[in-house]
């Protein structure tokens, strides 16, 4: 029932957002608006318009993941797959502004935290629903890795003008791109003699952090 609730209230906030911002003033005009009764709204939202922007990108993730399930990606390469998941999501989006709006909002210091972890809800949703079950310390780098590439192309997305947003998925391209160089450098320093050396003590450190992976998955994004 919060669920229904807090979505009433994000949709009834979304036309207040591009003038006022996720603030006060536009978390009151969607309770107003939406009928939800102020006690009601409070303890679905403790934190106001903020659990409103929280909730707007919760439900952004919720939409790719819905579309990525019923998507056809068995030709696709890992790679291109990544990418496909990141252009859905944006593509998905039903409000840039408000988007823009909640980019400006968790980049405050105090909100800062919540962003970082929003982002990185996202790319955790992309490479879950994507079929990644690694364990190990390479569960922590694909989505670390993946977080800066959806930030940079989101703000790029952002001030993207062209047909399409064809500029912004060329961006992405080229990010990905640069992180599938990372990964060949990684690979070659891995079987290099220093690589091979500090194989020992990072196999201990990632058995630590989790378990061992299932066979067969893709420890990179080739």
């Amino acid at each position: 029932m919060s669920l229904d609730i807090k979505s009433e209230l994000i949709d009834a906030a979304l036309p207040h957002v591009a003038f006022d911002g996720w603030s006060q003033a536009t978390f009151e005009a969607a309770v107003q608006d939406s009928g939800v009764a102020p006690v009601v709204a409070r303890a679905v939202c403790p934190r106001g318009a903020v659990d409103l922007a929280v909730g707007f990108h919760e439900n952004g993730d919720a939409a790719m993941v819905a579309d990525l399930n019923t998507a056809d990606l068995s030709d696709m390469r890992f790679r291109d797959k990544v990418a496909f998941a990141v252009r859905r999501r944006l593509e998905l989006c039903p409000d840039k502004e408000a988007v823009r709006r909640g980019t400006t909002l968790f980049a405050l210091p105090h909100y800062a935290p919540t962003g970082t972890r929003l982002i990185w809800g996202t790319a955790d949703a992309i490479w879950t629903t994507l079929g990644d079950s690694s364990r190990d310390i390479n569960w922590y780098t694909k989505r670390t890795t993946l977080s800066g590439v959806y930030a940079a192309t989101v703000l790029y997305w952002l001030g993207d003008t062209s047909e399409g947003h064809e500029d912004t998925w060329a961006f992405l391209d080229r990010r990905i791109e640069n992180v599938m160089q990372f990964e060949k450098a990684k690979g070659a320093f891995q079987k290099s003699p220093l690589g091979k050396a500090l194989e020992g003590p990072l196999t201990s450190l990632s058995r630590i952090a989790a378990p061992k992976p299932p066979s067969g998955f893709p420890g990179r994004w080739g």
